[in-house]
């Protein structure tokens, strides 16, 4: 027990579990949309297009988090602008702007690259968190949390079923752009903990874990947000006793979840009178 307790005395442990546990909630919950609408690299593409912002953010003396949310919220616009109003495919108008803005940051940090040590927005500083950023996490992680809730029934309806969505005519466009800035704002609430590089892992591997388990939205969000909170507070405890930084520690420990799932999952399926891939 005196090996669970030890890490609690130092604050900058306690804040790193919180921030962990807000964000192994916050990306697993809005990850099991994610995946059921197959916008993996979307996720991907926005964890990286944040660039420009945080670099500026920190040529201009501003919270880097601020930064974040303007570029993924300009992303997001763009991505919605060129699919709705071009003929090119969603992950067409992706790639343009995942490499145009990722190109556009790459060449403002090489213009500053002698003053400019952003290691930490690319591998996380989960054990660097402060009171500061931990408030902010929480506050937008609520937001995030927040309007789930509200459109839970409509996102429920556009994910499963688009073209239903369509006859009951609900707000699709309105819906797959809010979509599009959630995913923004949970980037920008994940930032600290993994990083621009682990980005989609916490956002895509408890849910593509809780897929496993079941198929009913509500039990995969809540089976996702647990092992998203194992992972982080895992994460925390494995960077304090093995030394090694706590954001790959976070991805590891979710993957290996993953694949102990999996692996479960399989040998469930070889049984005698299990049927393959049913729904539970």
């Amino acid at each position: 027990m005196n090996w669970l307790l030890q890490p609690l005395q130092y604050d900058f442990i306690v804040r790193a579990l919180l921030a962990a546990v807000i964000v192994g909630v916050v990306c697993s919950v809005l990850g099991v949309y994610i995946v059921l609408r197959g916008m993996a690299f979307l996720g991907d593409a926005m964890s990286h297009t944040i660039l420009p912002g945080v670099v500026a953010a920190y040529f201009l003396g501003w919270p880097l988090a601020v930064g974040a949310l303007v570029m993924g919220v300009l992303t997001a616009l763009g991505i919605g602008l060129l699919t709705r109003r071009t003929a090119l495919k969603e992950d067409t108008a992706i790639g343009v702007i995942f490499a145009g803005f990722f190109a556009l940051g790459v060449a403002m940090l090489s213009a500053g690259a002698s003053t400019i040590d952003l290691a930490h927005f690319l591998f996380g500083n989960l054990l660097g968190v402060s009171s500061g950023d931990l408030w902010l996490t929480a506050g937008l992680g609520g937001l995030v949390l927040a309007t789930i809730f509200l459109f839970y029934k409509e996102f429920l309806v556009l994910s499963f079923d688009p073209l239903l969505a369509a006859t009951l005519r609900l707000p699709t466009t309105f819906l797959h752009y809010l979509l599009l800035l959630l995913i923004a704002v949970t980037i920008v609430v994940a930032l600290q903990v993994v990083g621009v590089s682990l980005m989609l892992a916490i956002l895509v591997t408890p849910a593509a874990t809780a897929s496993f388990v079941t198929h009913r939205l509500p039990t995969m969000m809540a089976v996702a947000a647990l092992i998203g909170v194992v992972s982080g507070v895992a994460g925390v405890y494995a960077g304090y006793y093995l030394d090694i930084a706590s954001g790959p520690a976070v991805v590891l420990a979710a993957t290996a979840i993953f694949l102990v799932v999996l692996g479960l999952t399989a040998v469930r399926r070889r049984l005698p009178g299990r049927a393959t891939g049913a729904p539970s």
